[in-house]
């Protein structure tokens, strides 16, 4: 029965649609039928009126056109299509008042043209076209009895009407045109010949010596300019490509779900937002959840009554009491729990991650990625940094997979510090080789202590030494001074330009067509082994060079394996701003290191924590690796077309002895013993101002001078 009634229903409805059609279309065609009379008569008396006037009016429309300049349908299309040009393609419902004049302008110069084409005339509609319109007048006027002024003539009207039709484009053009020839006449060598004046006696007075600012360059460090036919600098086809490790396909989703579980497992509510996958490890950003807190509320009636159920027990809600942020260190507590739960040896967590609003938990990948100095060396950062400095460093990709560069300059010091094979010795050949690649011995120059002997001898004969690797400890206090010496001269050949820096130098030196000085940077792989000869000597001239050297171009790079407190102390860690720590044992080191725990998270191999100068907070990256094949091509093909330029000075270096101990205060010392006839560590330490293990180096050397111990 249902289905009936719904085809009927359907049925019925069909049938009002096809009446309300019908008599939709009546009432169309009875409205037309009563306009029709009308529009018959009205076309019967248009007709009458063109039949009888027909003649009349072709012969002032022909006038009205000849007189004008054909200006309605040349203002029609010409208007139109100008317009269309303008407005890219789309056609507007109204003209402007530019468009209408450049059609008018075309109107026009289609007149002259015909007029000067056809100055016997040109009829239409009995009316003479090249005689009586006026741009057959203008056409007569310029064409006149020469052709060729008039093609010229007709080419400025074109111009104007150019200028009428874009009148911003031309503006750009004319600016742009203008700039170029006064850039091209800036440029252009100028030719000044001077008029001779006429001889006047002058007082002679005797010249004052010109300052030898050139003469006081050394040799081996001015810029003495390239071989010629041979590249200035090596090709980067001399490294390796990157080479993308084994894909191991690693479940992030699985880690996501675990890390959240286990945080949930503890009572921390917190969701990860984000999953960023490096080379060596996969960083998840965790965003803290909310600690609510609650209570149990017994429901009451209007009159206050307890409400029970059916049962008869008292019917309870949960209330909301409060709602706080879950704190970071709550999760910080649970890093090994963590670790356990996804599998790896440690877990590292960074809160906050810095411009981020979430925590970072670092996991260590199943497979690591090799990052090859050539893979971030062709980054449009690196490439931007090597376009403002002659010292951009290639350090390697943070967790996130993007290059980190840096600039040696504006460090202006690094030192780097770990244990023995976690990268510290590959970040020093990636180091030195982004300096070959970029730069010729003409702009930098390099200074390598080696006392292991094992790392960077390679370079011997590279043309960017100031003298062989230094390898002998005795000679590294020597090499100091001497940088320190150059330091002093710079600043001396400073003042006498009056500039302030090198760079400022350099300027005024290709200026006056002078030699040019070059960066100096001094790398020791070993500063322990400094340490223990000299420490005294070895702290001093480092830090007076790290807090001296940035302005003359001189730049230290610091290496040990041992970042205690006595090889890394308070002075040269206040003076090196910019640090690296690869994997140490501690986190004693680690603090000694970056002020901060971490370091003894890394995992070795590269893994590296990098502390900019200006950072808060220390950056977690994979270094870059160069092989020793990579380094033994690079410095082939400086030997093959570069040779050797070392100083003297710097080569004929005397090493230190332990004669060089004697402290300057060892006479007042021998003053004071001779005055009162015996003293102590501590009489030493009150009367000379001086600390306890000088004073004792002090009296130990009292008592070899007499032979007896001079608190006797």
């Amino acid at each position: 029965m249902a289905v009936a009634r719904t085809r009927a229903h359907s049925r019925k409805r069909r049938l009002a649609s096809r009446r309300s059609a019908g008599r939709s279309a009546f009432a169309a065609a009875g409205r037309i039928l009563s306009w029709l009379p009308w529009l018959l008569g009205t076309s019967v008396l248009l007709g009458g009126v063109l039949w009888l006037s027909w003649g009349l009016l072709l012969r002032a429309f022909s006038w009205a056109v000849a007189q004008v300049g054909l200006l309605p349908p040349v203002f029609i299309l010409g208007g139109t299509l100008a317009y269309w040009r303008l407005a890219d393609g789309q056609l507007p419902r109204s003209v402007r008042l530019r468009q209408a004049l450049a059609a008018e302008v075309f109107a026009l110069g289609l007149g002259v043209l015909l007029g000067g084409v056809y100055p016997a005339g040109l009829k239409f509609a009995d009316v003479d076209f090249g005689r009586v319109s006026l741009g057959g007048h203008l056409g007569a006027a310029l064409f006149g009895p020469n052709l060729v002024v008039g093609l010229v003539r007709l080419g400025l009207l074109a111009g104007f009407g150019t200028v009428l039709l874009h009148p911003r484009a031309t503006f750009v053009t004319g600016r742009a045109l203008v700039r170029v020839g006064v850039r091209a006449a800036r440029q252009a060598p100028r030719v000044l010949v001077r008029r001779p004046r006429p001889a006047v006696p002058a007082v002679v007075t005797p010249a004052p010596e010109p300052v030898p600012v050139v003469e006081r360059v050394r040799t081996a460090i001015v810029s003495a300019g390239a071989s010629k036919g041979v590249p200035a600098l090596p090709p980067i086809d001399l490294l390796e490509p990157g080479r993308e490790g084994e894909t191991v396909a690693m479940d992030n989703r699985q880690r996501v779900r675990l890390i959240e579980e286990k945080l949930a497992e503890y009572g921390v509510d917190a969701r990860v937002v984000e999953v960023n996958q490096g080379p060596t490890v996969t960083q998840f950003g965790i965003e803290p959840g909310w600690e609510v807190k609650t209570r149990i509320v017994k429901e009451r009636d209007a009159q206050g009554r307890i409400k029970y159920d059916k049962d008869g027990n008292p019917k309870i809600r949960v209330e909301e009491v409060s709602r706080t942020r879950v704190k970071v260190r709550r999760i910080k507590q649970l890093e090994d729990d963590l670790a356990v739960a996804l599998a790896v040896p440690s877990v590292r967590i960074e809160a906050p991650v810095p411009g981020k609003p979430y925590i970072g938990i670092e996991v260590p990948n199943v497979n690591t990625t090799l990052v090859t100095l050539r893979q971030v060396v062709e980054t449009p950062q690196f490439r931007r940094l090597a376009a403002k400095s002659r010292l951009a460093l290639a350090l390697g990709q943070d967790v996130a997979g993007e290059p980190i560069v840096a600039d040696l300059g504006a460090m202006p010091h690094l030192l780097i510090a770990g244990a023995t094979g976690s990268g510290k010795s590959v970040c020093l050949n990636s180091i030195v080789c982004c300096l070959l690649l970029h730069n010729t011995p003409e702009q930098v120059r390099l200074i390598l202590v080696d006392p292991k002997r094992v790392e960077l001898v390679q370079y011997n004969d590279v043309p960017h030494l100031l003298a062989p690797v230094v390898v002998e400890v005795e000679k590294v206090i020597g090499v100091l001074k001497w940088v320190t010496g150059e330091m002093d001269n710079r600043y001396r050949r400073f003042a006498e330009v009056g500039v302030r820096n090198l760079t400022a130098y350099n300027a005024w030196a290709v200026r006056e067509k002078q030699p040019t000085l070059p960066y100096i940077v001094l790398i020791i792989d070993e500063l322990a082994d400094l340490m223990m000869l000299a420490p005294d000597e070895t702290e001093k001239l480092l830090c007076r060079l790290a807090q001296l050297a940035r302005a003359t171009g001189i730049h230290l790079v610091l290496a040990t394996q041992r970042p205690s407190v006595d090889v890394v102390t308070g002075l040269i860690k206040a003076n090196f701003p910019s640090r690296i720590s690869f994997a140490v044992s501690s986190q004693v080191d680690s603090r000694t290191i970056l002020d901060t725990v971490g370091a003894e998270k890394l995992l070795g191999r590269g893994d590296m924590l990098f502390l900019p100068g200006d950072a808060p907070k220390p950056i977690r990256l994979q270094g870059c690796f160069v092989s020793d094949t990579e380094i033994e091509r690079l410095v082939n093909w400086w030997r093959s077309n570069r040779p050797p330029q070392h100083v003297e000075d710097l080569v004929n270096v005397k090493g230190w002895s332990e004669e060089e101990q004697a402290d300057e205060l060892l006479e007042e010392a021998r003053a004071l013993l001779r005055q009162h006839g015996r003293v102590s560590v501590s009489f030493l330490q009150r009367k000379l101002r001086i600390g306890y293990n000088r004073a004792a180096r002090l009296l130990e050397q009292l008592g070899e001078d007499n032979g007896e111990d001079p608190e006797d």
